[in-house]
């Protein structure tokens, strides 16, 4: 029996296959939704860059202060039913914003609506996510938590190939109001999935109330104080995303502007404009993530992965490092840019297949390691960290391009990369998990 459920794939479990629609569904309107917005706003405001800024810091802050709520909730009330409700209101907001948009056709009500609409949805967000990451151990198998996580990137990274360029083919040819009206429809419809997820949960006995939410917020901070290995994990995700998103979200789009774009050639420059490299980097990273996520959907789960995470992340921070030693002797020194295209084209496709050899099992051993009724404040936490680097780096990394320039940023991140899994890789608790 034991190892029919390990070989057992996991999409025959119906509360996993509702999950998974649930979350395709519902992530590729959010897709649909940011990407039509952040266009939106741009073209009703005159191309006003600090007003779309504006938009994204306040979503950003109302997802960081409510995250903390969706982890107290998370493990305290039903988890199917604050993921539903959720995608309920979410998409009950975006139909009646859209009506409202109609009603009031100015373009300053237009953009009120939005700034409206966009932080009560990341207040939902907030609520959701810790609830969303942790159902998965409440109703599958510990053997099948690897492959059932493997099967949720690889929708993601077919979401984030396709997904975009859907998004831009719908905000082409569709009214404003009509994708709207389908991202709502999309949210509905996961809540629709959701609802129908049946698991065993013992409702709590206490009311919830603010000192209740405050106490379960120290419970998990000390409960991750005692799980050394676990707090180890977890400062690694941290830095990951610290220092992959000064390259992802700081150096493309300036490598571009400043190298790509004042060429007089350069690589497939009759096909492609410079700002579509990006797309190329993008999908590069997307392609062997999905790769690298079905490989592992079809692996055996290990029982220690620790050692191997930390081997990995050594080999993407020697990724790093070539990058870095290519942009200074390719570009910086002027030998040829359309050789460092392909050698970051290649990178990407080394940087995805990590990711996936990276994020999947530590994902899976936070899951199966941490306590259930604590798993949602565990993930709270690690989306508040997570989230909040990635604001700081975007603002360091831009004063490092402005001052020291784009050799020295890769530079950097290589050798935080490199301390990181140097780290990771000498950390006794680590080593036994």
């Amino acid at each position: 029996m034991s190892n029919e459920k390990k070989t057992a794939n996991v999409f025959r479990n119906r509360n996993y296959r509702l999950v998974f629609l649930g979350a395709l569904v519902s992530e590729l309107g959010a897709l649909l939704y940011n990407f039509a917005v952040g266009f939106y706003i741009l073209e009703i405001s005159g191309n006003n860059a600090f007003l779309q800024g504006l938009y994204l810091a306040l979503c950003g802050v109302a997802l960081l202060l409510f995250t903390p709520v969706g982890g107290v909730l998370g493990d305290r009330v039903n988890k199917a039913k604050i993921m539903y409700v959720c995608d309920y209101i979410k998409g009950g907001m975006i139909v009646l914003a859209t009506v409202f948009m109609m009603i009031l056709p100015l373009p300053t009500a237009h953009i009120v609506i939005l700034f409206i609409l966009g932080i009560l949805g990341n207040v939902i967000s907030g609520i959701f996510s810790p609830a969303a990451g942790a159902m998965l151990p409440n109703i599958v198998e510990q053997q099948q938590l690897q492959q059932a996580n493997a099967y949720l990137s690889i929708k993601s990274s077919m979401e984030s190939i396709l997904g975009v360029v859907l998004a831009g083919i719908l905000y082409g040819v569709l009214p404003l109001n009509v994708l709207f009206f389908a991202v709502g429809a999309c949210f509905i419809a996961s809540g629709i999935s959701e609802m129908l997820i049946r698991y065993n949960h013992t409702p709590s006995s206490e009311p919830i109330t603010l000192r209740l939410a405050i106490s379960d917020m120290k419970e998990g901070i000390q409960y991750l104080r005692r799980q050394k290995a676990i707090l180890a994990i977890m400062g690694s995700v941290l830095f990951i995303n610290f220092f992959i998103t000064p390259v992802t979200g700081n150096f493309i789009p300036y490598f571009i502007k400043t190298d790509l774009s004042n060429a007089q050639t350069y690589l497939f420059d009759r096909f492609l404009k410079p700002e579509l490299w990006s797309s190329v980097f993008s999908v590069c990273i997307g392609a062997s993530s999905l790769i690298g996520a079905a490989i592992l959907s079809a692996t055996e789960q290990e029982e220690k992965c620790g050692v191997k995470v930390a081997k990995r992340l050594c080999a993407f921070s020697g990724v790093m490092i070539a990058l870095a030693v290519g942009y200074r002797c390719l570009v910086d020194a002027g030998v040829s840019l359309n050789v460092f295209l392909l050698l970051f084209s290649a990178g990407c496709l080394a940087v995805g297949f990590l990711l996936s050899f990276i994020n999947i099992p530590l994902s899976t051993t936070i899951q199966s390691k941490v306590e259930k009724d604590k798993l949602s404040k565990v993930g709270s936490l690690l989306n508040i960290g997570s989230q909040g680097m990635i604001p700081i780096a975007s603002v360091l990394a831009g004063a490092a391009l402005q001052t020291l320039g784009s050799t020295m940023l890769l530079t950097i991140c290589a050798a935080g990369f490199t301390i990181t899994a140097i780290l990771l890789l000498t950390n006794r608790y680590v080593r036994l998990l």
